[in-house]
This record gives C-alpha cells, structure tokens and sequence, in this order.
C-alpha cells in the first residue's frame, strides 16, 4: 500500500556539505606543512560530505521518489523541491504526469464473426507508486499490454453496425460515448492492479478490414439504395392518392377503374424512375 513521506528540506544539509568541503579544504591545506591530524580532519570532513550529499535529492514538479530500506519499502515522495533524506535508503524515479498511448492498430473479430480493424488512444498517469513499482513489473509495459488485451475484448463484445445484428442495443461504429465508457471501465479494471489510473481512452481507427471492406461497402450501399427507394415509393404512393383526390373533388374529368389504373401506373413511373420520363402528347380522346 502506498505510504506518503514528507521529508525535511535539504537547504539546511546542501549549507553544511558545503561548510564541511570547504573545512576539509582548510585543513587539508594546513596539514601538508603542520600536522598529519589536520589531513585526517580533512578526509573525515570530505567523506562526511559526501555522505550528506548522497541524502539531497530534487524532485520536480509531477515526479516521485519510491524509497527503499535493504529493500523494505518506506514510503513515497510526491512533494516538489529539495529534500533530505536517510542516505541509506535507495530511491526510484517516478513520473506521475500524464502520458499518452496510441494503440497499435489490431485486427480482430467482431461479436458477428467480421475481421474488423480497430486501434485506440488513450492518456493515462500512475495513481498509486506502490502497486506500480512493485506488484508489476515494467509498468509502461503492463500498460501496453493490458491495453491491447482490453481493445481485442471490446471489439469481440459487440457487432460493427447492425447491417447482421438488426436488434444490437449498441454497435461499435455507432457506439459513440457509450463505448468510450465501456472501454474507459475495461482498462480501469484491468491496470488497477499496477496503480494505473485511466484518464480517457478513445476509439481512433475503426474500418472492416481490407478482404472484406469491399464486399461490405457493398452491402452498405444497397441497404442504403435499398431505404432510399422505400421512401421514394411512399411519396409517390402519397402524390398519386393526392392526384386523384384532387381531380375527384374537383371533378375534373371522371375515370374509370380502367384509366385510373393507367395513370397511377405513369403517375408511378414519372416519380420513381431514375430518369426524367419522356412525355408522348395524346392528340385523340383519352379512350383512343
């Protein structure tokens, strides 16, 4: 479990390191033409200094120390500055700034059987050094990894788009914040173990992958040609009843079940072709 230290500033210890340097100095200097003691206060006077200095670390801003005691864990520094501390203990760097991590694009199944190709981004920060430094080993990989295992997951939970699953609640294409969150929860769960904490992951690629893109694409545009002529035909079928609504009202010119017939039939022909109809001009009677 994490444990955070707060360790004395190091000013005080960095002023005597240097009075102690500059005391070995002295008396080293002095002890070449006086006394063999003065030279052996010089070298304690050096040594304790060093052995000071190895106690002053800097910590910048959104960076940690893990400290180690003969390799007990003592505790964590997350405050940014100068300190000292115990020159016994042994310390690892820790940077908790956020980082981001562009997924390598994968290519798996989805929920239907698809090969689909999928990637992702997500930014992510270490929340808890211990679980970090020590119940995983090379987090930065754990991360990838995990990440990768979390993607491959999602994208087999659920269809591309409903072309196959008419009744998918949600779909990976259409998914939008729903599947972020879902994928957000996913990673969560999965590099909690490693103190990982997920600040945003994001969809950045999704296509069917390239032996089938065609044929789906395909099969995309007859759904779409497919429900573009349904509302074409309702229109129609709308105009024609207004048509001969009209004309009844209007007792305009009185048909027969016959002719009627007829002229829905052109009615239809004129408002769903692809082309613009190429009127013939009747010069008899509407019966000739």
């Amino acid at each position: 479990m994490e444990k955070i230290l707060k360790p004395m500033s190091g000013y005080l210890t960095l002023v005597i390191c240097l009075i102690l340097f500059v005391a070995a100095i002295y008396f080293f200097v002095s002890g070449v033409d006086q006394s063999l003691t003065f030279v052996i206060l010089a070298m304690l006077c050096f040594l304790v200094s060093c052995f000071f200095l190895k106690g002053l670390m800097i910590i910048q801003p959104n960076h940690s120390r893990v400290l180690n005691f003969f390799g007990k864990y003592v505790g964590t520094v997350k405050d940014n500055g100068l300190f000292f501390i115990n020159p016994l203990y042994s310390s690892q760097k820790m940077s908790l700034r956020s980082e981001n991590l562009q997924g390598q694009t994968l290519k798996v199944n989805d929920k239907m059987g698809n090969p689909i190709e999928i990637a992702v981004v997500m930014v992510w920060k270490v929340g808890d050094t211990y679980k970090a430094a020590f119940d995983v080993e090379r987090y930065s990989d754990f991360v990838r990894m995990q990440s990768e295992a979390a993607v491959r997951h999602l994208a087999m939970s659920f269809p591309y788009d409903n072309l196959e699953d008419d009744h998918a609640p949600i779909t990976l294409r259409e998914g939008g914040d729903k599947i972020n969150s879902i994928l957000e929860q996913e990673l969560t769960d999965r590099l909690s173990k490693a103190g990982i904490v997920i600040q945003e992951a994001r969809i950045s690629h999704l296509a069917y992958a390239s032996e089938i893109a065609g044929a789906m694409l395909q099969r995309q545009q007859a759904t779409a040609i497919v429900a573009a002529r349904t509302k074409i035909v309702e229109g129609a079928v709308g105009m024609v009843d207004l048509a001969l609504k009209k004309l009844s009202e209007e007792n305009i010119v009185e048909l027969d079940d016959e002719r009627k017939a007829a002229m829905v039939s052109n009615l239809m022909v004129v408002l769903c072709g692809e082309k613009a109809a190429t009127p013939i001009l009747n010069a008899g009677t509407l019966y000739n």
